[in-house]
Parts: C-alpha cells; structure tokens; sequence
C-alpha cells in the first residue's frame, strides 16, 4: 500500500524550527480504506477519528502533573479542536444542509450553537498557562460541552446523513473534510463567521499567522 509524507501543519520546536512529518495513509486519503464497510460511514469514520484524537489529548492533559507535558498536548488539543471544528462547519453541516432538508437545517443551526459555546471556551483555554489554577477546571468544563456534543452528532446527526448518501457520496465528504483541515486556522477565533463563504474567507486571512506562530508553540 503507497503512503506519501507530507509537512504536518502542526510544527515541532525544539531549539532551531522543526516541522513535524506526518505519515498520511493514501488510501485512506483517497476513501479507498473505507470501502466495503456495511453502512457508508467514510465521512463518520474521519469526524470520529477526530474525537477519538481530542479524547486522547485531553486524557493526556488531566492525566498528568507535568506542566510541560501539559502545555504541548494543549496545544495539540486546540490545534485539533480549532480545525476540526471549521472542518465540520465548512463541510459537514452543509452536507446536512443539502441531504436532510429542514430538518437538516435543524440540526446544523444546533451543531453551530454548540460549536460556538466550545470556541468561546477554547479561546480563554488557549492562552491559559498549564500553572493557572483555573487550567485544568476550564478544560474540564470545555471538554463537557464538547462531549455532548459529540455524543450527538455521532449517535444522530452522522448516521441521518449517512443513510442519504452512497458509498461516493461519502467517501467525497470524506476527502472534502480532511483537505479543508489542511488550509484553515490552528486557533480559535469565535468572532469569526461559522458559515460559509465567509467563514472561508475569515479562515484563509487568519490561518497563516496561526501556523506562523504554531512554530514557536510547543508540541508532544
């Protein structure tokens, strides 16, 4: 199976600048590794990889008592969380948009609501240092609203959309999702629009000096 490397936005500094290679799967890349599942699940499978990744970071977080330690994987969390979130609201409601009608609508107006409440709590736990008192209790409370969050959209939202789509379908969104992740801000921005096309636009302004400054930021 090919594999190609490319240059993970997320960098690594350590004394001199460090981009970190990331190993991308091309078949994965390409949808390829989601076929012949039972349900057409290829955009489900990326959105879950995500909160499977925000998880594991989060753990990583409140798991430990090393400031360092603390202070990269929040910055990986917020790196994940930022464009995760952008991702799903440049492609995925939408998505919802277009297949599932008013109800859809629905739906993608609540995901917005939430995903606003979360980037308003990102924005104050980003710039937090891990020795805050309040760090670990602001990301708690982030992570809470997160979780139910997720625990929506995985148990109705995505499986609605899934039943609309064929395994094309979804494989597309799939891509669609993973290469927007690639071009948008590493930060949180909650004045930032969370519609498109201005939220594509708000996104390309602000994403380069995000990824400049994620150079000086520490990394796992």
């Amino acid at each position: 199976m090919q594999t190609s490397v490319l240059l993970r936005t997320a960098p690594r500094y350590s004394g001199r600048l460090i981009q970190r290679p990331f190993v991308l799967n091309q078949a994965k890349f390409n949808g390829t590794a989601f076929a012949n599942r039972p349900m057409m699940s290829a955009l489900t499978d990326a959105v879950k990889r995500d909160h499977s990744e925000l998880n594991e970071y989060y753990e990583k977080i409140v798991g430990t008592d090393d400031l360092d330690t603390q202070t990269r994987y929040q910055n990986l969390f917020t790196w994940e969380l930022a464009r995760h979130s952008i991702g799903e609201e440049l492609v995925v409601y939408p998505a919802f948009e277009k297949h599932l009608g008013a109800k859809g609508k629905e739906m993608a107006d609540k995901d917005r609501e939430d995903h606003q409440k979360v980037k308003n709590m990102l924005y104050k736990f980003q710039s937090m240092k891990a020795q805050d008192p309040e760090f670990l209790k602001t990301l708690q409370d982030l992570f809470k609203d997160l979780n139910e969050h997720i625990k929506d959209e995985e148990n109705n939202d995505l499986p609605a959309l899934e039943r609309q789509l064929d395994s094309d379908s979804s494989d597309g969104y799939a891509r669609s999702f993973e290469r927007t992740k690639l071009f948008v801000p590493t930060r949180s921005h909650p004045s930032a629009p969370d519609k498109p096309p201005f939220e594509t636009v708000a996104g390309l302004m602000a994403a380069p000096l995000d990824k400049l400054m994620d150079v000086f930021r520490k990394f796992p």
